[in-house]
């Protein structure tokens, strides 16, 4: 519909659109000196509009910006299982901020987002959710779509009664349990040596069903990770991100335990006498059987929490978070600071307790050289 109406001493011009919801919008322009003017302004409008030309500039819906945001930037390189993370984000965003476009978002609108979602979330589920939205708004910025960064300086809300601190093995469980599998291990039966290399490595679970005998270097006594197993469908696919591919290095002892594996002859490590690679559900049915028998009771303990006891275990020897980082395959030290803080907690204070002893040294030497002057 068009419409030219006389507004004062001027002309004005109306027309309508509808957007891709098929929500109605109006178009409109004043100050024609003449009517004929503001028709000739219409006409172009019904021309432009039928050919396609005229699009109009209505914001998108966030959660709608947060989806093409992924498809363009994020889908191409991330694993299936990597991606349902994101179609969740896109859910909970449709859910609570269904009627809320790009340029209706402020940190006030933000933090009640928060606060509503965490109520009832766990603090990893809620920061998950935080940082895949914050990696779509700084490219916002950076594209120039969103002109204000409203994550920041927010909260993380979350409930308490289901955040559980992340149960790893200290020293002498992980050494029970190195030296139970040691004794009880079968060359026919694989998830032992799988959760062995857990232990010694911090690798993934998908990342240790992936490799190959040529991923080994006996030479150089290293591992080489550029790959990831997807159980669903019995395939290879990439690493979680590119910083997953790297090449560590590991200690004679576990090499030749899992040396013993190339009598079941075949090109993936560890496949067993039924000609396939234990899944996640096998591998932590024989995880939690061996922690029953050496009576380690640990509430939630799974295949990956042996990612965390090995982190735990470098930490207490004194490796540097640094050295820590690109062993578990991070992109920076942030994320291991980030994922591993409660570990990294418990380190400071041992360190804050070294760094007191040698202060303390310090004043003692003081205290001589007076004593002798």
């Amino acid at each position: 519909m068009a419409d030219i109406r006389k507004r004062g001493k001027a002309w004005q011009a109306r027309i309508d659109y509808y957007d891709d919801n098929g929500k109605r919008h109006f178009k409109s322009k004043t100050g024609f000196k003449s009517k004929r003017e503001a028709q000739v302004f219409i006409s172009q409008m019904i021309v432009d509009k039928s050919s396609g030309q005229f699009v109009p500039n209505v914001p998108p819906l966030f959660y709608d910006y947060f989806w093409n945001w992924f498809q363009t930037y994020k889908e191409k390189t991330v694993t299936e299982r990597t991606k349902r993370d994101y179609i969740h984000v896109k859910r909970v965003l449709e859910k609570y901020l269904p009627q809320t476009k790009v340029d209706e978002m402020n940190r006030e609108r933000y933090q009640s987002f928060l606060d509503d979602y965490g109520s009832n979330h766990s603090k990893a589920t809620v920061s998950k959710l935080n940082s895949l939205i914050n990696a779509c708004v700084q490219d916002g910025i950076y594209d120039g779509k969103i002109k204000k960064d409203f994550v920041k300086r927010t909260s993380i809300v979350y409930d308490r009664s289901k955040t559980w601190k992340v149960e790893y093995l200290n020293e002498s469980e992980m050494m029970r349990l190195v030296d139970y599998l040691m004794q009880t291990r079968n060359c026919h039966f694989t998830s032992k040596y799988m959760i062995l290399l857990a232990i010694f490595t911090g690798m993934r679970l998908g990342e240790i069903q992936a490799l190959k005998w040529d991923d080994l270097n006996l030479n150089f006594k290293t591992i080489k990770i550029s790959k990831s197993w997807n159980s669903e469908n019995e395939v290879v696919q990439p690493t979680k991100n590119e910083s997953s591919k790297r090449i560590i290095r590991v200690n004679d002892e576990i090499l030749e335990v899992i040396d013993e594996l190339k009598q079941n002859k075949s090109d993936f490590i560890f496949t067993n006498q039924y000609g396939s690679i234990p899944t996640s559900s096998a591998v932590n049915k024989t995880l939690k059987n061996g922690l029953q028998e050496l009576g380690i009771n640990k509430q939630g303990f799974h295949f990956h929490s042996l990612r965390h006891t090995h982190v735990a275990y470098l930490l207490a020897h004194d490796v540097d978070i640094y050295v820590i980082s690109k062993r578990l395959g991070h992109s920076n030290v942030s994320t291991t600071t980030n994922v591993y803080s409660y570990l990294i907690d418990e380190y400071k204070n041992r360190a804050d307790n070294h760094i007191e002893s040698i202060l303390n040294g310090m004043t003692e030497e003081t205290k001589k050289d007076a004593s002798v002057n």
